[in-house]
C-alpha cells in the first residue's frame, strides 16, 4: 500500500468518487441529506465509501465553521435497567446516521447532578439535548434556556420544554386487563386479591397507578383501597422489603399483582430468593417494563415494551422543527405476554466470525 493510499478521504475526494458535489457529499455525511431531499441511493453509496476510505469528520474545525459540535447528548436516570440501556443504544444508532457524535451520561436521579452534568455538556458545546427521566426537567430546561441549547424531554415530562413519553395511563390498562383476565382462567378474581408495587411520586407513576385503579374498578368493581397500591420507589431493596412485609402480614402475596417497573421486579426476585417457589403458587405478575427473562419466570409474568426507539425519533423530529411548544406527546406501549422474548437493538451487533 502506497503513503497515497493510506490516507484518508476527504470531502473532496468522496465527491469525485461518487460523482456527487462536495455540498451533498457534506450534506450525507452531516446527516442533513433528508432535508435537501437527496436520494436515499446516493446517500448510501457515499456512506459506504466513507467508511471504505476510513473518512474521519473534523468535529473542531466542522463547529468552528458552522458554530455546531456535532455532538448530541443524551442524559440518563440510570444505566443498569433494560430499558434505558435500550433508549441508549437507539439514541446512538440514530444520532450516528445523522453524522453525529452521541454523549450518554447517568445524573442517578439526582437533581443536583443532573443540572451539574448538564452544565458540563453545556461547556462542550454540545448541539442538542435529550432528557430523559429527570427528576426536575424544568430546572435542567432552566439551564438550557440560557445556554440557547435545544433540548427534548423524554420518558418523564415538563412544563417548559416538549416531551415524548409512553403513554403510561393506557399501558397500564392494558396490563391491569390482561392480569386479571389471566387470573379469572383459574377462578374467581376480587378487588382485595389485586395489588401494585413499586414506583414513586412522578408523573410515570401516578399514571401507571391511574390506568390500574382505573381498569380494577371496571373489571372488578368494590372498594378500591389505597392500601393496594405500594410504593417503594425505584430501589430493589425497598421493594423486596415491602413484599416481604407483605407476606409476614398475610402468610402469603397477593394472587395477582402490578409491578411498577423492572427495577421493582428485581425486588421481587430478592424476596423469591429467600422462600420457597410454592410461594408464587397460582400468582399472575405484571410488570410495566420488558426484559425477556423476566418473560420466562415460572409463573406468568406480562409485561410493558416501551418503545424508546419511537421516542428517541420523535425528539429528533421535534429538535428539527422551527416551532417547539412545550407540549407532551405520547408513544403507544406494547403489551408482551408470557413467554415471549421480542428482538432488540442488540440484534443489530455484529458477530465476530
Amino acid at each position: 500500500m502506497t503513503e497515497t493510499s493510506k490516507k484518508k478521504a476527504t470531502i473532496y475526494d468522496l465527491s469525485v468518487l461518487s460523482g456527487s458535489s462536495p455540498s451533498t457529499v457534506s450534506a450525507v455525511l452531516n446527516g442533513s441529506w433528508r432535508k435537501r431531499r437527496i436520494k436515499e441511493a446516493t446517500a448510501q453509496l457515499i456512506q459506504k465509501l466513507a467508511e471504505e476510505r476510513g473518512y474521519t469528520a473534523n468535529m473542531q474545525a466542522r463547529g468552528l465553521r458552522s458554530s455546531r459540535s456535532g455532538l448530541v447528548g443524551l442524559l440518563l436516570p440510570v444505566y443498569d435497567n433494560r430499558y434505558f440501556s435500550a433508549m441508549a443504544q437507539n439514541f446512538e444508532a440514530q444520532v450516528r446516521t445523522r453524522g453525529q457524535c452521541p454523549v450518554v451520561v447517568s445524573a442517578c436521579r439526582d437533581p443536583e447532578e443532573e443540572r451539574r452534568v448538564v452544565e458540563t455538556l453545556i461547556s462542550y458545546s454540545i448541539d442538542e439535548l435529550f432528557i430523559v427521566g429527570a427528576t426536575d426537567p424544568d430546572g435542567v430546561h432552566e439551564i438550557c434556556e440560557k445556554a440557547g441549547l435545544r433540548h427534548v424531554n423524554i420518558d418523564l415530562p415538563g412544563t417548559k420544554a416538549p416531551s415524548v413519553i409512553s403513554d403510561n395511563y393506557e399501558g397500564a390498562r392494558q396490563l391491569t386487563q390482561a392480569i386479571i383476565e389471566r387470573a379469572q382462567r383459574d377462578g374467581v378474581v376480587g378487588p382485595d386479591d389485586i395489588y401494585l408495587f413499586g414506583g414513586r411520586d412522578d408523573h410515570a407513576s401516578r399514571e401507571r397507578i391511574r390506568g390500574f385503579r382505573d381498569m380494577k374498578r371496571s373489571m372488578l368493581g368494590g372498594d378500591d383501597r389505597d392500601d393496594c397500591i405500594r410504593s417503594t420507589g425505584y430501589s430493589p431493596g425497598m421493594t423486596a422489603r415491602a413484599f416481604e412485609a407483605f407476606y409476614e402480614d398475610h402468610g402469603k402475596l397477593p394472587r395477582v399483582f402490578f409491578v411498577n417497573s423492572s427495577i421493582n421486579l428485581e425486588g421481587l426476585m430478592r424476596f423469591l430468593a429467600h422462600h420457597p417457589q410454592e410461594t408464587l403458587t397460582d400468582t399472575v405478575v405484571g410488570c410495566y417494563d420488558y426484559d425477556p427473562f423476566g418473560s420466562f419466570l415460572p409463573f406468568p409474568v406480562f409485561m410493558i415494551r416501551q418503545d424508546s426507539e419511537a421516542m428517541i425519533a420523535k425528539g429528533f423530529a421535534i429538535l428539527e422543527a422551527d416551532n417547539r411548544p412545550a407540549v407532551t406527546y405520547l408513544v403507544p406501549p406494547t403489551l408482551v405476554p408470557p413467554r415471549t422474548a421480542l428482538t432488540g437493538p442488540l440484534d443489530a451487533l455484529k458477530d465476530i466470525e
